[in-house]
C-alpha cells in the first residue's frame, strides 16, 4: 500500500527560539479570541509541497542537503489577522534577502520535478492562533529577531488534537 505525505519546507525554531517566541508575543496574542497554535507546533513555511508518495520524502531530504542557506535574522514585529484563513500571525514588516532567495531556491528546485507550487507573494508568519475573530494588526511591543541558517522538510500529520507538525530529518537519518 503507497501512503502519501502532505510536507512542506519551514525554518524549525529551537526551543530557545520558540522560548523567546512565547516571552516576546505573549502580551499581544492574550489578547486575541480564537484557539491558540501548541508553541511546540510554531514554524515559518517556506515552500508548501503538497501530498507525495512515502517514496518520494527521501529524495526530498537530499534536495534539503543540497541546498545552502545564507545566514540571515528576521525581525518578527507585528501581531496581524489574516482574514481569510482567520488566523493570527506573528509578522516581519520586512522580508531578509536572503530569506527570499533561499524561498526562490527552492521552489526553483522543485518547480523542474513537476511539483506544482502556490503562485503567491511569499509572506514569512508564525500562526499563532486559529478560528480568530478579527482583530485590527498592532505592532508588537518588543520585537524579536531570530537567527537562521538552516531549514527543515516538515510534515503535517492530522491527530484527534488537531493538525501537528514534525520534521523529517531525525526519521530520514534512522532509515539511511
Amino acid at each position: 500500500m503507497v501512503s502519501d505525505r502532505r510536507v512542506f519546507f519551514a525554518l524549525w525554531p529551537t526551543d530557545r527560539q520558540r522560548d523567546e517566541l512565547r516571552n516576546t508575543i505573549s502580551p499581544a496574542v492574550s489578547t486575541v479570541e480564537g484557539t491558540m497554535i501548541y508553541r511546540g507546533d510554531w514554524h515559518i513555511t517556506l515552500v508548501f509541497i503538497g501530498s507525495v508518495p512515502d517514496a518520494h520524502v527521501a529524495a526530498l531530504q537530499q534536495l534539503t542537503r543540497a541546498i545552502e542557506v545564507e545566514p540571515f535574522r528576521l525581525r518578527l514585529d507585528r501581531l496581524e489577522f489574516w482574514a481569510r484563513p482567520k488566523v493570527a500571525c506573528v509578522t516581519p514588516t520586512a522580508t531578509p534577502p536572503a530569506l527570499e532567495r533561499l524561498v526562490d531556491k527552492l521552489e526553483g528546485t522543485l518547480r523542474p520535478l513537476g511539483f506544482e507550487l502556490e503562485d503567491r507573494v511569499y509572506r514569512p508568519h508564525i500562526t499563532v492562533a486559529r478560528r480568530v475573530r478579527a482583530f485590527t494588526p498592532e505592532p508588537l511591543a518588543r520585537p524579536v529577531t531570530l537567527e537562521w541558517s538552516s531549514f527543515e522538510l516538515m510534515e503535517s500529520v492530522s491527530t484527534s488534537r488537531g493538525v501537528q507538525y514534525r520534521p523529517l530529518k531525525q526519521e530520514l537519518l534512522h532509515d539511511s
